[in-house]
Order: structure tokens, then sequence, then C-alpha cells
């Protein structure tokens, strides 16, 4: 990195996760990163939160703890306190890695196109144990084919110039799926690249709202893209359709669909494959490299955009 590392601020929102708060604190602050903004907005917990917040106070670009309107407001407060150039939040049940934050300041500094990542997706058990990790590769077209299933939020870094572009807000009328809906209005600006390193990890245990709601948060989802689809132009759509025409033909039971069908598809329909191709960002030879990676369609339900 270069002698002035980018400021980097993360904001963690929390209400009555007295039993995480602390482990997810310190996995930010631990990291030592010499230019941090970090602000955390508690909702007014009744548990022992705000001690715990308290006890990290002065090393705290801003905090508080007050009630205030869910998820999504407490997130917009905390990002107006903010001044980074690189963005990203971290709920308070989730946590960092030690290299978190020095890695991704060293791939948005090596890559000035790169305008938002997202790391290995990982799963932290109750008790502070990462037990999974995959690559997810995603993007808008994913998304329109139903296959949006999920980009890891805690595992997400974009810049602030993206942010902008794209309102500079956290939409507080979505209940559940705030970064679903973030994303949404990311991919028209830029690609999301996936990086081999494991950033973050999503704990897993037996209050988590994503799980509690399962079926209320691929319901909300949905809505999102179906949303966001109407507002996209026609060469989107029109690649869109095809890769629909490709998927559909997967989900039927035509034989030999995979070995001879598919092939074909694909270089009719080379362009759009094409443009719905993927960027990584893998590391190789002791460096950061950018690799490109072709878009897969697999089976699965299509999402119907038009209801």
């Amino acid at each position: 990195m270069t002698k002035t590392t980018p400021r980097i601020s993360i904001v963690t929102p929390s209400f009555n996760q007295a039993e995480f708060l602390e482990s997810t604190m310190r996995s930010v602050l631990e990291q030592d990163y010499p230019n941090l903004e970090y602000v955390v907005v508690d909702g007014g917990s009744s548990d022992h939160s705000p001690k715990i917040i308290e006890r990290y106070a002065d090393r705290l670009k801003y905090w508080t703890s007050e009630k205030d309107n869910g998820h999504a407001h407490a997130l917009n407060k905390g990002f107006k306190q903010t001044t980074g150039e690189i963005m990203g939040w971290l709920n308070s049940d989730d946590m960092h890695l030690p290299w978190t934050l020095r890695v991704v300041a060293e791939i948005f500094e090596q890559f000035p196109q790169v305008d938002w990542i997202t790391g290995l997706n990982g799963t932290w058990s109750q008790h502070g144990v990462i037990t999974e990790t995959i690559k997810v590769r995603k993007n808008e077209y994913d998304f329109y084919l139903g296959d949006y299933a999920w980009i890891q939020q805690e595992s997400v870094f974009w810049r602030r110039s993206l942010w902008d572009k794209s309102g500079g807000y956290i939409d507080e009328k979505i209940k559940y799926m705030v970064d679903g809906e973030l994303w949404t209005r990311f991919f028209p600006h830029a690609q999301l690249h996936a990086v081999d390193c494991l950033l973050a990890g999503y704990r897993k245990h037996f209050t988590n709202r994503a799980i509690i709601h399962e079926d209320a948060c691929h319901q909300e989802m949905q809505q999102i893209i179906r949303n966001a689809y109407k507002a996209r132009p026609e060469q989107t759509r029109k690649d869109y359709s095809r890769l629909r025409q490709v998927k559909g033909l997967l989900n039927s039971n035509i034989p030999g669909r995979w070995r001879f069908l598919y092939p074909a598809a694909r270089k009719l329909y080379a362009p759009s494959f094409q443009a719905a191709s993927y960027t990584d960002i893998t590391y190789q030879n002791q460096q950061w490299e950018l690799r490109k990676a072709p878009f897969e369609l697999s089976q699965g339900p299509l999402l119907q955009l038009n209801s």
C-alpha cells in the first residue's frame, strides 16, 4: 500500500446484541488499520450493549445509543457520520478477519477501475468458529434470472463514489433486504468483483432475522429485483431475454440439452453471455490480478419479472 492508506468507513448497527457485539467490534478495531472510521449506532438497547460500546468509545469516530426507526435508519445515521473513500457495514453479530481492511485497501489502491468487491462467503458458528466458505459470483443477470441468493453483505466493500452515484442512502422502506436493494442500485454503475479471500463471515445463531424470516426475505428481494429491472436499458433486457431462453432450455427435459444444445446456445448468444461475464480478483505470483470468468447458467426457478 502507499504511504497514506485510504480511509475506510465501517458502520455497525446494533440492537440488543450484547452477546455478540464486543466480538464484532474487536474484529474491526484489533486489525489496527491506521486510517479507520468506525461508527456504531445502537438503537437504544435494553441489555448492556451501551456499556460495551463505551469501553471502546475512544477508538470510534462516532457512536450513539438511542431509539431509531430500525436497521436501515440506523445505517443511514451511521453513514452520515463518515467520510471514508471506502465503505462497508458489519452487523453486530458478524465479524471481520484480522487481515480484512488491509486487503480491501490494497485491492482498491491497486485497481482504480474497481468500484465494489465481495470476498468469499464465510459462515461463523454461534461460538465464533468459521464452519463454511464458498465463492459466490453475482451480477444483475443472475438477479433477473432468479439466482440472487446471496451476496454476503458483511463481505462487501465499495467506493464512496459508487455510493454517491447510487443515491447515497439505504432505503428505509425496505424491511429486511436493505442490502439486496442497495446492490440493485449498484449494478447499473459498476461490476461486482469477487475476491479470492475470506474477508468476513455471517454468524448463524437462533435469533438471525434473515433465517427466522427467510420466506419474507425472498418475497421482498424478488419484488426489489422486479422494480430494478423496469429501469434497465433495452440492451440489458435483450441480453436477459436471451439468457432466459437458454435457462428455460436447461430447465426442460430435452435429451442432450447439456451436451449439445447448451454449447450451441452459448455460441448463438455469445454476446449476451459475454455481457454477463464476471471478473475475479485472484492472488497469483505474489500479487492480486484481475481475471475474467465466464457466465454459466444452471437449472432452477425463473423469476417472473412482469408480476
